[in-house]
């Protein structure tokens, strides 16, 4: 159970680091590199990344209070989700820098990812009606 939270500490803290880190590489070096549609669809890659390590975090301690598994495997969603729709803007956002064609099939990670996203905070939901020991 300890390493499972720790795990969870871990990521949300290396997501927490990652997210802060682009934000700023954003803001400082590519925001004269990118177009304003370019720049806002990255943008919206650290809002969601630096929003849901958050609720990784938040995630792990509620994981670490109830001794409730579905929490950490909420949690690997979140992380699942973040790698899959902040990582996909990102790619998709610096595409001309990259020299990168169409997006093809990279296109449909975004909404993947988003739906993972969804799905963790329905997990939550379902799993919080679940517990005994809030009641």
């Amino acid at each position: 159970m300890i390493r499972k939270f720790k795990t969870l500490l871990y990521l949300s803290a290396f997501l927490g680091m990652t997210g802060v880190i682009l934000g700023a590489f954003g803001a400082h070096l590519l925001s004269s590199q990118l177009g304003p549609v370019s720049m806002n669809a990255f943008n919206t890659g650290v809002d969601y990344h630096l929003f849901h390590a958050l609720a990784l975090l938040a995630t792990a301690v509620i994981y670490y209070n109830t001794r409730v598994r579905g929490f950490y495997y909420i949690g690997l969603l979140f992380f699942l989700g973040i790698l899959l729709f902040s990582g996909s803007l990102y790619i998709l956002s610096m595409k001309q820098l990259f020299n990168i064609g169409e997006p093809g099939l990279l296109g449909l990670v975004t909404p993947f990812g988003g739906l993972i996203l969804i799905g963790a905070w329905v997990s939550i939901f379902g799993t919080a009606m679940k517990l005994k020991a809030l009641d």
